[in-house]
C-alpha cells in the first residue's frame, strides 16, 4: 500500500475524455457503457417517432447498445455486432436521409464557447440557487422555540420542518433530473424556485403545526433542483480542465449555506420572532426565483433541438433532425431508470453502499450540529439564539481552511497519475481526514459539556470539525465519480438518496440523545463510530482494485509500478 504509485494500466477506457464527453453530451447520454453489464440500464427503447420520414429507416433502428472498446466510444445494435461510432451513427442517419444538426464552430452556439465571463455568471448564478437551497434547510433551526410554544406541541415535531426538507433532497432529484434532460435546466431552475418561493409563503402563514410541515417537504422537494442540476450546468459550459475552481465554488455553497442558516436565522428570531424567519427566507428565495429568469440554457441537446425547431420552421424541411431527438428514450423509460438504478447500485456496488454509508454519517454530523451548538452554547452556557448562531462562524472557517488545500490535492493526484489515472488516487485526502474527524468530535464532546470549559475550545474542535469534513466529502464524491465513471450520474443519485434520508433523521433524535445520554458521552459515542469507520478509505485503497474488477459497472483500471513486472494486483 506504501509503494509508489506513478501510472496506471487501462484494461478498459476509465472515465470520458475531452473528446468522448464532446459527443456524448450532444446526445445527452452520461457516456459509454459495457455491453451485458446492466441491460436494464444500456438499453435504449427504439425510437418512437411514427412518421413517414422514419419508414426509411433500416434494421440499424434495432435497439442500440453503448459499448466501450479500447481506445474508441462506440454503439451497437446488439451485443457482438460491429460497433457502430457516434460519429459513424451520425452518418448512418445522414444516409437514411436526416440531416444532422449541430453546433456551428465559432458561431458562439456551443455553450463551451461562451466568453468567460458568460460561464462565470452561469457558475455564479445557480451555485447563488444552490446558497439559497442550503440555507433554507437550517435557517429555520435559529428559532425552533417559537413554534413549538405557539402550536402547543413538542421539539420533536416541530424538527419535523427540517426533516421533511432534507427528505425532499432526495425524493427530488429522481424526477427533477430527467424532467431537466427534456425541458431544459434554464425551466426547471425557474419552476422549482417557483415552488420552493410559493410554499414557504404557507410556512410563514401557518396556523398550525400539520401546515408547517407540509409545505417544508413540497418546499423541499422542489429546492432540489439546483443541488440536482448546479453540477451539470457547469459541465455544460466549462472544459473537463478547467472545471476545478467552479465545481469548487458549487461545492462549497452546499457546505456553507447550512452553516450561515442558524447564523441569520437566530438573530432574526431572537428579534423579530420565528414567523420572520421564514419571511427573510421568503424573501431571499423570491429574489433567486426573478434571478433564474437571467439564466441562459445551457445542455447541449435542448439548444441543438431548439435549433433543428427553428431550422424546420425557417425551412419547412422536416429532415432537420438532432442524433438526441433521433435516438431519444421515450420519457417513461428514462424516469424508469431514473428511480430504479440508484436503488439497483445501492444495493448491489460495494463502494456505492459503504462510501453512501460513510457520507451519510459525515452529513448527519453537520445537521446534528444545528441542534447540538444550541445546548453547548444556549443551554449550557446561557448565550442567546443571536451569538449562539455566530458560533457556526467556526466551521464554515474549517471549510474555507479545506477549500485551500485543494489545488495542492489536485497537484498530488495529477503528479500520482501523471501516466493515467486511477480511482484510489482520490482517496489520500479522505484518508488525513478520516482520523482528524474523530479527534473533532472527541475534543467537541468534552469542550461543550462543561460549562467551566473557555468556549474557544468547542470552536476550535468545530473548526477541525469542519476542516476534515470537506476533506472527507470532497475525496469520497471524486473517488465514486472516478470509480463509475460510465455511470457517475446514478452512483451520485443514490449516494444523495441516501445521504439525504439518512440526514434527515437526525432531527428525530439528536435532543433527546444529547439530553439523555448526556452531551459529553453522546459526543464520545459520536466519536467511536467514526474511529470506527476510519479504516474504510485505507481498505478500498488497498483493495479498491480488487472490488471494481468484480463490479459490472465501475471502471477498471489498474495499477502498475514502472520497472516492475507485470501489474500491481
Amino acid at each position: 500500500m506504501n509503494e509508489p504509485i506513478e501510472a496506471a494500466l487501462f484494461t478498459r477506457p476509465p472515465a470520458l475524455s475531452a473528446e468522448q464527453e464532446e459527443q456524448y453530451r450532444e446526445l445527452g447520454r452520461e457516456g459509454p457503457l459495457v455491453v451485458g453489464a446492466d441491460p436494464a440500464v444500456t438499453t435504449a427503447a427504439q425510437p418512437t417517432r411514427k412518421n413517414s420520414l422514419h419508414l426509411t429507416r433500416t434494421a440499424t433502428h434495432q435497439t442500440l447498445q453503448r459499448v466501450s472498446t479500447k481506445g474508441t466510444t462506440s454503439f451497437a445494435a446488439n451485443a457482438g455486432e460491429k460497433p457502430v461510432t457516434v460519429s459513424e451513427l451520425a452518418g448512418i442517419h445522414t444516409r437514411e436521409g436526416f440531416k444532422i444538426v449541430g453546433f456551428t464552430p465559432g458561431a458562439g452556439e456551443d455553450p463551451r464557447e461562451w466568453s468567460k465571463g458568460k460561464k462565470w455568471f452561469v457558475t455564479v448564478a445557480t451555485s447563488l440557487l444552490c446558497l439559497s437551497v442550503a440555507l433554507g434547510s437550517s435557517i429555520i433551526t435559529g428559532d425552533m422555540t417559537g413554534p413549538t410554544k405557539e402550536f402547543n406541541t413538542t421539539q420533536e415535531i416541530v424538527n419535523l420542518t427540517v426533516t421533511c426538507f432534507v427528505i425532499g433532497f432526495g425524493i427530488g432529484p429522481m424526477f427533477l433530473a430527467p424532467l431537466s434532460e427534456i425541458f431544459g435546466r434554464s425551466l426547471i431552475y425557474r419552476v422549482s424556485m417557483f415552488l420552493f418561493f410559493i410554499f414557504t409563503l404557507p410556512s410563514a402563514l401557518s396556523k398550525n403545526i400539520a401546515t408547517l410541515v407540509v409545505a417544508r417537504q413540497i418546499a423541499g422537494i422542489a429546492a432540489s433542483a439546483p443541488v440536482t442540476n448546479v453540477g451539470g450546468s457547469i459541465a455544460d459550459v466549462w472544459e473537463v480542465k478547467d472545471r476545478g475552481a467552479p465545481m469548487a465554488l458549487f461545492s462549497g455553497t452546499l457546505f456553507i449555506g447550512p452553516c450561515l442558516g442558524p447564523m441569520i436565522g437566530g438573530w432574526i428570531g431572537q428579534r423579530a420572532g420565528w414567523r420572520w424567519i421564514y419571511w427573510v427566507l421568503f424573501i431571499i428565495v423570491g429574489a433567486c426565483w426573478i434571478f433564474t429568469f437571467f439564466i441562459p440554457e445551457s445542455l447541449a441537446p435542448v439548444l441543438l433541438r431548439r435549433k433543428a425547431e427553428k431550422l424546420r420552421k425557417d425551412t419547412g424541411d422536416e429532415t432537420y433532425q438532432t442524433l438526441e431527438e433521433l435516438e431519444r428514450l421515450p420519457f417513461t423509460e428514462t424516469l424508469k431508470n431514473a428511480l430504479y438504478r440508484p436503488i439497483v447500485m445501492l444495493f448491489t456496488e460495494p463502494i456505492v453502499i459503504f462510501m453512501s454509508i460513510y457520507l451519510s454519517f459525515i452529513y448527519s454530523l453537520l445537521y446534528l450540529m444545528f441542534f447540538a451548538f444550541p445546548i453547548a452554547f444556549a443551554e449550557i452556557r446561557g448565550w442567546g439564539d443571536g451569538l449562539t448562531g455566530i458560533a457556526f462562524v467556526s466551521i464554515m472557517l474549517g471549510i474555507f481552511t479545506a477549500g485551500l488545500f485543494v489545488p495542492m490535492n489536485e497537484r498530488k493526484y495529477a503528479e500520482a497519475t501523471k501516466h493515467g489515472s486511477f480511482p484510489e488516487a482520490r482517496l489520500y485526502p479522505m484518508m488525513y481526514g478520516a482520523f482528524v474527524m474523530p479527534a473533532a468530535l472527541f475534543m467537541f464532546a468534552f469542550t461543550g459539556a462543561y460549562p467551566w470549559v473557555h468556549w474557544i475550545g468547542v470552536c476550535i474542535a468545530s473548526y477541525i470539525f469542519g476542516f476534515s469534513m470537506i476533506l472527507i466529502y470532497v475525496s469520497a464524491n471524486s473517488y465514486i465519480i472516478d470509480s463509475y465513471s460510465n455511470f457517475a450520474a446514478t452512483a451520485m443519485a443514490a449516494k444523495t438518496l441516501m445521504r439525504s434520508e439518512i440526514g434527515a433523521m437526525v432531527p428525530l433524535f439528536v435532543n433527546q440523545m444529547f439530553h439523555n445520554m448526556g452531551f459529553q458521552y453522546a459526543g464520545l459515542l459520536l466519536g467511536c463510530v467514526a474511529l470506527a469507520i476510519a479504516p474504510m478509505p485505507f481498505i478500498f485503497f488497498r483493495y479498491g482494485e480488487k472490488i471494481r474488477a468484480k463490479s459490472a459497472r465501475a471502471s477498471q483500471l489498474k495499477r502498475f509500478v514502472p520497472g516492475v513486472a507485470g501489474e500491481k494486483a
